[in-house]
């Protein structure tokens, strides 16, 4: 009797504070782009430390490899994106995605020809980039305490963008340690996000509400 007294309490309770229509997309969202994050976070921390090891490199070759890492992040989040487009977020992953296809495909086909020309090319994506994951942080704010690493990889985007725009006139050198910096703290920070995101599928599923 006990028993049955609580389950209908709970259902009572349900019925007096429904869960968010949105929570189970936001935890499917998580369970199925983890490692999209995880992916994008790698190819970026990669691109960052060839770039710091190797900072005189031509700039024919710096380019193609910060192409294959947008070609790397974007096919992992427009694949993410299209796999659960019934979900709510997958709009931004598919910005991110195609963003990411687009850029590493121009630069490919069509290299830069000066450092400048690089690193407005840098800059537009890390702004683009930054202000979609402070979206995406917005979305899932109201179901988990984890979008601050969201919102931390977005606001160094857009903060590493804006330094590049305004200070275009540092030097080359300077200006190759600087992308390869922001490269590793963002891909750094989309890892722990993505180990995060793994974790709290765990969380749900062990809390059954899934």
């Amino acid at each position: 009797m006990i028993r049955e007294h609580l389950i209908t309490e709970n259902r009572l309770m349900s019925d007096l504070h429904p869960t968010p229509p949105d929570a189970a997309d936001v935890r499917q969202f998580c369970k199925r782009t983890w490692w999209m994050f995880l992916i994008g976070g790698i190819a970026s921390v990669a691109f960052g430390v060839l770039a710091f090891l190797q900072p005189g490199i031509a700039l024919l070759v710096l380019s193609i490899w910060f192409a294959a890492f947008l070609l790397v992040d974007g096919i992992a989040n427009l694949a993410g994106a299209i796999s659960h487009r019934d979900k709510d977020g997958w709009v931004l992953a598919a910005i991110m995605g195609v963003l990411g296809i687009l850029i590493g495909g121009y630069l490919l086909v069509v290299p830069p020809v000066s450092m400048v020309a690089f690193v407005y090319t840098v800059a537009f994506f890390a702004m683009i980039v930054g202000v979609t994951l402070l979206m995406m942080g917005w979305k899932i704010r109201k179901e988990t305490t984890r979008e601050w690493v969201l919102y931390l990889n977005g606001a160094l985007s857009v903060l590493f963008a804006l330094l590049l725009f305004f200070r275009i006139e540092l030097g080359g050198l300077t200006l190759i340690y600087l992308v390869a910096f922001w490269a590793i703290v963002i891909g750094a920070l989309r890892i722990v996000f993505a180990l995060k995101a793994r974790s709290l599928v765990r969380e749900m599923a062990g809390s059954g509400t899934g």
